[in-house]
């Protein structure tokens, strides 16, 4: 009797982790729930507007290539809930990513969403780490998607003569992002320098002289 309980209890279990679709953001209440970033209530997203119109929902700004003259040769183009407030949530984000020949989209994750990149055009070597320090990477080409699994960190890096481009969906309005060496050498207040030299086994000079590096321009 105790055995076919605990059948039941397993079945009912397993039947409410099917019937329920994971997603990054919490489901909607609503049909809309445009984004007001300027109420002072605080809350898991933001607060819904009182009134919207079209323009909530629309946003030209990855028509368009990035700048790609920085240190990295990358620029990220975001259209999330901060660009479009319609998304408010809808759990759904876009990027444009554009790479100039050599660039690189460092290492870094997204804590709050799952990314699938679709290349426009060019060549992007591609890859993720796992949890157990396995390398997961690719060659994509354009026409050709690419998943890179929710929190693990993951890179994009042009080893081409051309530029290139994709265009980047997440399951969130709101994906975040935590670039490893920025996270690490630029944080304020500052990550200790003991911990630094003892994590990546380096002088307390060396890690001067990547912060240094990496520090915003002003």
């Amino acid at each position: 009797m105790a055995a076919a309980k605990l059948y039941l209890v397993v079945v009912m279990v397993v039947l409410g982790i099917i019937s329920n679709p994971v997603s990054a953001d919490p489901d909607l209440l609503q049909d809309v729930c445009v984004a007001d970033p300027t109420s002072g209530v605080k809350m898991n997203g933001f607060a819904c507007k009182a009134s919207f119109n079209a323009s909530d929902f629309f946003f030209d700004g990855l028509a368009k290539p990035g700048l790609t003259n920085n240190t990295m040769g990358s620029k990220v183009t975001a259209a999330n809930v901060e660009k479009i407030p319609g998304l408010n949530t809808l759990g759904v984000s876009l990027s444009r990513i554009d790479y100039a020949p050599g660039g690189l989209n460092p290492p870094h994750t997204h804590p709050r969403a799952t990314e699938m990149v679709y290349v426009l055009y060019g060549v992007l070597d591609v890859g993720f780490i796992t949890t157990a320090n396995v390398l997961v990477s690719k060659s994509i080409k354009k026409g050709e998607t690419f998943v890179f699994p929710r929190g693990l960190v993951h890179f994009q890096k042009n080893n081409g003569k051309d530029p290139a481009a994709v265009i980047a969906a997440f399951n969130s309005q709101l994906p975040g992002t935590q670039a490893i060496s920025a996270t690490l050498f630029t944080a304020a207040p500052p990550v200790p320098d003991n911990v630094l030299t003892m994590a990546f086994q380096i002088s307390t000079k060396e890690v001067e002289k990547i912060k240094s590096k990496l520090a915003p321009k002003s």
